[in-house]
């Protein structure tokens, strides 16, 4: 009898989990927040700050790029040192991190300084992400992580939605600064919740895999120096071919290590699963055209389109407002419909949407937009929350730091390749079109005006051209740019599709079971 009158030892788990539920739920949600506005925030207000400090295209695309190549390298670190020393620990020095080079970023008058606070701050997200989404893990199972993640989801939506609203607005009636300033004032509230989380470990976790973090991290920088140089210096330049050269030997240096380690934070193991390839190669077809979307049409609303920094926010309304309200709603449909189901049709939506954003011309009204833009955003955020309650459902529990690290890794990896790559892509392709339209224009304007037609600034590269030329070759720079942006919109939808149709065939639901 007093066997049977004992509490279940999973019963008792799961009061404690609830007891500790809510507390847990928001200081991670609210930590999330943060995040896309770090992405999102200094994407609308590049155009000012760029010309504030007298940044140069390169320096100025290291403002995006540095932050995103420390904040993918750092991931796979941070959810061994979570499994390790506790996700909690790890939560709390990321926000530290996060804030204080928030701060830096804000008051700065040196773009190389704010580019190597970019690049600390991608440190502290990295611990932010991946311990937040372990410790959803560790608290909920069943049906209730599906909806917690489904929060997290929302908060990550939350950020993205009012990101460059706010941003652009703050822009408009302070400056540029009060956008880094903005995550201070967000980091200390959060500050005052992290005590109520409670501490999750792996009782087994073992050292950090330094080797696997330095290769990854030595590729992942090359690349986008490869990115960075391709436009500048040439795609043969002896910078760009040496970067990707560097980036391939970096690359098979880390699956060598992973290897040979014997709990490496990369299990390459799971990647004899079809199924785990697909779920965490999700970003690559759901994310990376988003983050094209909010990095660069910002810039092209600014720069082509003449808007102000508040009304090139407002315009991406119609983008991110689903991303805010779609993933609590797919967290509940994500326990009753298979889950290769929503993710294709997901990425359906995003290829639909992109193909349509074609309709793209400068001086066009907002309600152009509406439309393709829409689309584009039930795509992303339908997908949000599933993609992370997947990951971390493909293995134990006690395992959740290092599939969470994976799965992030490669969503944050895919941002930063496309942040890097399209920027290089619409450089090049707005260049070419260019010298084809504007004969007159010497190699080095072209260069200097695609670079920062890019950027949403072309006010410096036309003052250097005499004024009889100036109101043609400002025309020409809209045209082109905007030709590049219908190819690069192609390319993504061709990319959508393929992962459409690869998740459909290959995914499947009964290996996603681990509650």
């Amino acid at each position: 009898m007093s066997v049977l009158a004992e509490p279940r030892p999973g019963a008792e788990r799961r009061e404690r989990r609830a007891a500790g539920g809510l507390p847990t739920l928001l200081a991670v949600a609210l930590a999330s927040v943060m995040l896309p506005l770090t992405v999102t925030g200094p994407a609308v207000a590049l155009p000012s700050l760029a010309t504030s400090l007298g940044a140069g295209v390169g320096a100025g695309q290291w403002v995006q790029n540095a932050y995103g190549v420390t904040f993918a390298a750092c991931l796979l670190a941070a959810g061994g040192l979570g499994d390790r020393f506790g996700r909690k620990r790890v939560l709390l020095i990321g926000i530290e991190i996060f804030l204080a080079m928030s701060l830096v970023c804000g008051l700065a008058s040196n773009i190389v300084l704010i580019d190597v606070a970019r690049a600390v701050q991608g440190v502290g997200a990295a611990g932010v992400l991946t311990s937040g989404a372990a410790i959803l893990a560790a608290t909920f199972e069943g049906p209730a992580r599906a909806r917690a993640f489904g929060v997290l989801g929302a908060s990550f939506g939350f950020g993205l939605a009012l990101g460059p609203l706010v941003a652009g607005a703050l822009v408009s009636a302070i400056s540029w600064r009060s956008v880094f300033l903005m995550n201070v004032v967000l980091g200390a509230v959060v500050l005052l919740l992290v005590p109520k989380v409670r501490e999750s470990r792996d009782p087994e976790a073992r050292s950090v895999d330094w080797g696997g973090l330095v290769t990854f991290s030595g590729s992942l920088f090359l690349v986008a120096m490869v990115f960075v140089e391709g436009p500048d210096q040439g795609w043969a330049s002896a910078a760009a071919v040496g970067s990707l050269v560097g980036a391939v030997v970096f690359m098979a240096l880390f699956v060598a290590v992973e290897l040979r380690v014997e709990r490496p934070m990369f299990d390459l193991s799971l990647f004899r699963r079809p199924t785990f390839i697909v779920v965490v190669c999700q970003p690559f077809t759901i994310t990376f055209g988003f983050v094209v979307l909010l990095v660069y049409l910002p810039q092209y609303f600014q720069g082509v389109g003449g808007h102000s920094s508040t009304v090139a926010g407002a315009m991406l309304l119609p983008l991110t407002v689903p991303v805010l309200v779609l993933p609590l709603l797919a967290g509940r449909l994500a326990a009753r419909l298979p889950l290769r189901v929503m993710l294709a049709a997901s990425s359906a939506l995003i290829a639909a949407g992109s193909l349509w954003l074609v309709v793209l011309q400068p001086g066009d009204s907002w309600a152009t937009l509406v439309g393709p833009l829409l689309v584009f955003g039930i795509g992303v955020g339908s997908a949000f929350g599933v993609m992370d309650n997947a990951a971390v459902s493909v293995v134990p529990v006690e395992r959740s730091g290092m599939a969470s690290g994976i799965f992030n890794t490669m969503r944050i990896t895919g941002e930063s390749v496309a942040i890097a790559g399209a920027g290089a892509l619409l450089a090049s392709l707005a260049g070419s079109d260019l010298r084809h339209r504007a004969s007159s224009l010497t190699a080095s304007q072209v260069k200097s005006l695609a670079g920062d037609a890019v950027q949403g600034r072309l006010g410096g590269s036309l003052d250097a051209i005499p004024a009889s030329g100036r109101a043609a070759a400002s025309t020409a720079v809209g045209h082109a740019l905007t030709t590049a942006m219908h190819t690069t919109f192609i390319v993504l939808a061709v990319l959508a599709l393929l992962g459409a149709v690869t998740t459909y065939a290959v995914v499947r639901d009964r290996e996603l079971k681990h509650d």
